[in-house]
């Protein structure tokens, strides 16, 4: 049974210079219809009690605090969270109307979309906040004692120095956050980076250099008591993301909202994505569900890995076995010691994980575990 659900809210105030996830400017939206739709499809989910959710977007809290308390609503009527209930947010968003909203309807966990402390970097970006919006916000925040927040951060961005990263490695030591994801800049088709970066008007770090920044955010947050437990996740103890983990566990979920995706009883599914088509479809059909996927064992198992050595714990081989009726050792053995020799896997007290060296080759380690057909 799936224990964590996702929800996915589509709009933004301004597009981001390097977004592709599934977004649109809210002006002229037809927000409230949306969340009509979203709403029934939720109503829809026949599980009621989550470990987890985490309502992501586009940007949530472009919401208005009359939506965002219409949603909350919907969401507490039909949901009961035991752990984790996280939105994402925006620094310049989250005013102090919108902060009691989230916290009177039960969200325990903010994901602050904060990206760098630069503002010049931030201005790159196409980030609708500035350096005080970061500060004001988690003032509100911490005033109201909704002090579980992850600063979400980026590195190897255009212009971006090593100096910019100890800045950002002093804020967290003074701020303190619970957690920190700090992910590398990709650069995406269809993204305004990678038009500017096509024709020479950008660039960004090498492989090396994007390498060496890699593990100087992890050096410098291990420092500063965040060890790393995923390839970009960083927590104090006792404050890691729940609700990811369901991902990098392999383990069921539902996903609600245009463009979201869902894993239930081994099958992936995956709704429409342009705003409209979702509305027409759930008026129309009862239903947002685009395509299905069901997963044969083999892939099963392909993902079992690939998601599991994300997490520097990596896979439990106890698991993996009841799971698929094989032991690891059966299906992978070869390739965990190809990669063992490698210097890319180590196994230890029945996990198999990635080293320091293996993650900053991650995905070609994570090809080797694809199967033969």
């Amino acid at each position: 049974m799936a224990e964590s659900l996702y929800i996915h809210i589509p709009f933004c105030n301004r597009i981001c210079t390097y977004c592709d996830f599934n977004k649109v400017l809210i002006h002229n939206q037809p927000v409230d219809a949306y969340l009509d739709a979203l709403i029934r499809e939720l109503r829809a989910i026949k599980a009621q009690n989550f470990r987890t959710i985490f309502v992501g977007g586009g940007t949530p809290t472009a919401l208005s605090e009359a939506q965002l308390a219409r949603l909350l609503a919907a969401v507490n009527e039909r949901f009961h969270v035991t752990e984790e209930f996280t939105f994402e947010a925006n620094p310049d968003e989250l005013t102090p109307g919108k902060l009691d909203v989230l916290k009177n309807h039960g969200v325990n966990r903010i994901s602050l979309g904060v990206q760098t402390f630069n503002e010049d970097l931030l201005k790159v970006l196409g980030r609708s906040h500035g350096y005080d919006d970061i500060f004001n916000a988690i003032n509100h925040m911490e005033k109201i004692g909704l002090d579980n927040y992850s600063l979400d951060l980026m590195y190897n961005l255009p212009g971006e120095t090593m100096q910019d990263l100890d800045d950002s490695l002093s804020h967290i030591q003074t701020l303190s956050p619970k957690h920190i994801s700090w992910y590398s800049l990709i650069i995406e088709p269809h993204t305004v980076f990678y038009n500017q970066i096509r024709k020479g008007r950008m660039k960004v770090d090498d492989d090396d250099i994007e390498g060496q920044k890699y593990q100087h955010v992890i050096n410098g947050l291990r420092a500063l008591g965040y060890p790393q437990y995923e390839i970009s996740n960083f927590s104090q103890p006792a404050y890691e993301s729940e609700h990811n983990k369901t991902y990098w566990k392999n383990e069921p979920y539902y996903g609600a909202g245009a463009g979201s995706h869902g894993y239930i009883d081994s099958t992936r599914y995956y709704n429409i994505k342009p705003v409209n088509h979702y509305i027409q479809s759930m008026d129309e059909t009862g239903s947002v569900v685009k395509e299905t996927l069901p997963l044969d064992i083999k892939a099963q198992m392909e993902e079992e890995m690939f998601l599991g050595l994300r997490m520097n714990r990596g896979v439990d081989a106890n698991r993996f076995e009841s799971k698929f009726g094989r032991s690891m050792d059966d299906v992978y053995g070869t390739v965990i010691r190809q990669e063992t020799d490698r210097g890319h896997i180590t196994s230890s007290e029945g996990y198999v994980a990635l080293t320091d060296a293996g993650r900053m080759v991650g995905n070609t380690v994570f090809m080797e575990f694809l199967l033969e057909e």
